[in-house]
């Protein structure tokens, strides 16, 4: 496992937990934690034993976006003499920040998201490349980067309109307005809305138990279709799961499932 120096990763039975540790500075993301993010993902996509990922935040937040300190320097790190050279710098630096997010979808894994407080900017496009997000009451979202006059740039402008209502999605990265956990759970942009963080952990980790539990080829290759369908017809979806299953009909998760299920017993999968 790499080195981290913003996040705490662990793994036990299946899972892997990554937990954004930076408390003090209500999780912001500073260039260490978008390096490190993308480093922790790719990890656990390549790790055997990981067959499912919780993602969460130490402190009072799970995330309060972008550190300010590194959006400040954003201007001194592309500075050059000719402005095409320069735009070009800072174009590299949006493909590599969105590169960071992607990994939680590149994960074949499924990735959860345990959250509490703030969950704000690029915190917001964080979780929306999970697969599922959870949070507690007290919770609370917003596309803050209108309140900073820019646009939002790392997905939550492309991933949330094939979450919830896309008007709700105009309505928010318009105006930057807090959006509750009930509302969260009312338009389906959490799961789940849990009472305190001590329920959430646990009713995160239950769910993440039982995925672990399940034919880790067939979870990845369910995580592979949805993706792919989500972004294509049906018509090319179905013919997808096809050319999947012509090829992996053949596994032997599936004689496991079969013979535990006539004797009762609970199937045992190889990583």
């Amino acid at each position: 496992m790499p080195d981290f120096t913003t996040l705490i990763v662990g793994h036990q039975q299946g899972i892997a937990s990554i937990r954004l540790n930076r408390p003090d500075k209500a999780n912001s993301m500073n260039e260490a934690m978008w390096r490190e993010i993308g480093e922790a993902f790719h990890w656990a996509d390549t790790t055997p034993e990981v067959r499912v990922v919780v993602l969460s935040g130490n402190g009072r937040h799970f995330c309060s976006g972008i550190d300010l300190m590194m959006l400040m320097g954003v201007q001194q790190a592309i500075k050059d003499a000719c402005q095409g050279r320069a735009a070009e710098k800072l174009r590299g630096m949006i493909l590599q920040l969105q590169d960071s997010l992607n990994s939680l979808e590149r994960c074949r894994k499924p990735v959860l998201v345990a959250i509490h407080g703030a969950c704000v900017g690029a915190g917001l496009d964080l979780v929306a490349a999970a697969d599922m997000r959870y949070c507690t009451a007290s919770a609370h979202f917003s596309i803050k980067e209108i309140d900073i006059g820019m646009v939002a740039d790392v997905g939550s402008l492309q991933r949330l309109p094939k979450l919830v209502a896309p008007g709700l999605v105009r309505e928010w990265a318009y105006t930057g307005r807090k959006i509750t956990a009930p509302e969260a759970a009312a338009c389906g942009l959490v799961n789940q809305v849990f009472e305190s963080d001590e329920l959430m952990e646990a009713g995160v980790l239950e769910i993440a138990g039982q995925i672990a539990g399940k034919s880790p080829l067939s979870i990845r290759g369910t995580k592979e279709m949805l993706n792919y369908t989500r972004d294509h017809s049906v018509a090319d979806g179905l013919a997808a799961i096809a050319t999947w299953n012509a090829a992996m009909l053949v596994s032997q998760d599936i004689q496991t499932a079969m013979m535990a299920a006539m004797s009762k017993q609970t199937p045992v999968f190889r990583d």
